[in-house]
């Protein structure tokens, strides 16, 4: 099989749109997440750590020149703090996705199974290989080896007929 017919092979099947569709949703909570921490979580804490805008934090390596217009060269722990705070919270909304799904399957698997029929009765066997044996193709029909008995007719008398009145003139 060449190559192409295996991709086309893979395309074709479910999984690659399932997963297409897992990107595009998680790239849009990724964003979500971005502006929880950053717009929602963040700033209290800078309040409670004393004004602090962590997106602003950061060890500063070489000062920025302006005459020779060279950037200033700085490590940016404070973002570095917002990416791991949206690392947990993903994290934690992916953990709970995953429990929640464990919990069905788990409840799913402790449902009883439906009960067996009981088995059919003689009669009804009997009925179900007579319809198998009609439903069979002709060629394949299956004479039985040894006939069953034909049962005797049991020859009935007659009743008696009551002897007619005498007619009265």
């Amino acid at each position: 099989m060449g190559i192409v017919a295996e991709f086309r092979q893979f395309i074709s099947r479910g999984n690659v749109v399932d997963l297409a569709v897992g990107v595009i949703i998680g790239a849009s909570f990724g964003k979500i997440v971005t502006a929880l921490v950053d717009q929602i979580i963040m700033p209290p804490i800078g309040v409670l750590l004393g004004q602090v805008d962590f997106s602003k934090l950061k060890y500063v390596l070489i000062q920025a020149d302006p005459v020779t217009e060279k950037a200033e060269v700085a490590i940016g722990y404070g973002l570095f703090i917002n990416t791991i705070i949206q690392f947990l919270i993903v994290a934690f909304a992916v953990f709970m996705l995953v429990k929640l799904v464990n919990a069905a399957r788990r409840k799913e698997a402790e449902a009883p199974a439906p009960a067996e029929p009981p088995p059919p009765t003689p009669s009804e066997a009997l009925l179900i290989e007579i319809r198998d044996l009609l439903a069979a193709p002709p060629a394949a029909k299956v004479v039985p080896a040894k006939a069953p008995a034909a049962t005797k007719a049991v020859a009935r008398k007659p009743a008696a007929k009551k002897p007619a009145a005498p007619k009265k003139t």
